[in-house]
């Protein structure tokens, strides 16, 4: 019996479809009576003489061997060898994607985003950290005009709750053009639906709390990039503010990337036909998924998305029907985040930091991996009770 089995190397890895990358990448290096998975190591210092420079371990704020396996698997899914960084959050992650706009610089950034980077890039903008320019993400000539003198342009696309669909390679284009950094936030879209570093994307933001670990169980977030300065830069904010993952964090957010291509064709599917359905109810004022040929990012999405996501969002008349119809519901819950295996709703301007131009009465609609009748059936009736 050999003791020593075939692996993938970097090519043969580079050659696999994103589904099957979800499952293969980040593997153990094989031999007789390995592991299949890799371990999780719990450790605050590693054994070492000597200085403490790039590449060792040193303390587990700089380096953790569990993190390693996840932040390979999502690098390759984002169609890069050079590995991910994974932080304690979303938040972390795009905490570090922004420091990456210099003292006094230009952030150019959706005006409907998720509402932690609105927050964030706000509070930096008050300080005088930095000039924030808000736009419509969707506007690409808007966006285009207000590049100029720009330092990093933020992009979200499907945007956090309006679902406007922006055009990416363009944007990206644009602002490589006047010296801008762009960075994209894939966490609706996961890299299944669209990878921006193949279109121009500097910088590529996760909350892997969502879709890559899709339990609803552990707080993740991953940075990409293909270039090894700026990860460089990435990795110092990590590691002198402290935005480490724990390793059983780590563990689960790998394990739970292993179905991800299985959730996202589930709960994709149910997503579009639950919109099919939403779209004709009469309690519904207008709903937002960019697979309805109706909505006016369904040419865009076509054109750049593998897949229309399992996102969708409601217009009802008012607050009151949206709190109505969320509170009649027994299988969806009434829960922020979204990704999960789980199905959940929520009136989205419950959160005070929602900007005002998100509608009293939208309500974004997690779509999780149930049967669509027991979904439909759900909603339906709370809708028709609003009717």
């Amino acid at each position: 019996m050999t003791d020593v089995y075939p692996h993938l190397d970097t090519e043969a890895l580079a050659a696999l479809s994103p589904e099957t990358l979800a499952v293969a990448a980040g593997r153990p290096e094989r031999g007789h009576d390995t592991p299949v998975n890799p371990s999780v190591v719990f450790s605050s210092t590693f054994v070492g003489l000597g200085s403490v420079g790039e590449g060792a371990r040193g303390y587990a704020r700089f380096s953790n061997p569990t993190w390693e396996p996840f932040e390979e698997a999502v690098a390759r899914l984002e169609g890069t060898d050079v590995p991910a960084l994974l932080f304690s959050s979303g938040m972390g992650a795009i905490a570090a994607a922004l420091g990456l706009v210099p003292v006094g610089g230009v952030l150019v950034a959706p005006a409907h985003s998720y509402s932690g980077t609105l927050g964030l890039a706000q509070s930096k903008g008050e300080r005088g950290e930095l000039e924030l320019r808000s736009v419509d993400i969707a506007d690409t000539e808007a966006v285009v005009a207000a590049l100029d003198g720009a330092d990093l342009l933020w992009i979200e696309s499907p945007t956090n709750p309006m679902m406007e669909v922006a055009d990416v390679p363009a944007l990206a284009a644009a602002a490589h053009a006047v010296g801008a950094l762009v960075v994209v936030d894939n966490t609706f879209s996961t890299p299944l639906g669209q990878r921006p570093l193949s279109v121009g994307a500097d910088v590529v933001v996760h909350s892997a709390t969502k879709y890559l670990a899709g339990h609803s169980d552990v707080l993740l977030g991953l940075a990409v990039t293909a270039d090894d300065v700026l990860r460089a830069r990435l990795l110092a904010h990590r590691t002198l503010h402290g935005a480490i993952a724990g390793p059983m964090e780590a563990w689960l957010g790998l394990r739970g990337l292993r179905t991800l291509a299985l959730r996202v064709e589930r709960s994709q599917a149910t997503a579009g036909e639950l919109a099919r359905r939403l779209e004709g109810h009469p309690a519904v004022r207008r709903t937002r998924y960019p697979g309805l040929v109706s909505d006016p990012g369904h040419e865009r999405a076509a054109a750049q998305f593998d897949g229309f996501g399992s996102i969708i969002s409601i217009e009802l008349d008012d607050a009151a029907a949206a709190d109505a119809l969320v509170a009649s519901l027994a299988l969806w819950l009434p829960a922020t985040s979204l990704g999960g295996v789980e199905s959940t709703i929520e009136r989205r301007r419950r959160h005070t930091a929602e900007p005002l131009t998100v509608p009293e009465g939208l309500v974004r609609l997690s779509v999780g991996i149930e049967n669509v009748d027991d979904l439909w059936a759900d909603l339906a009736q709370g809708l028709d009770a609003l009717d």
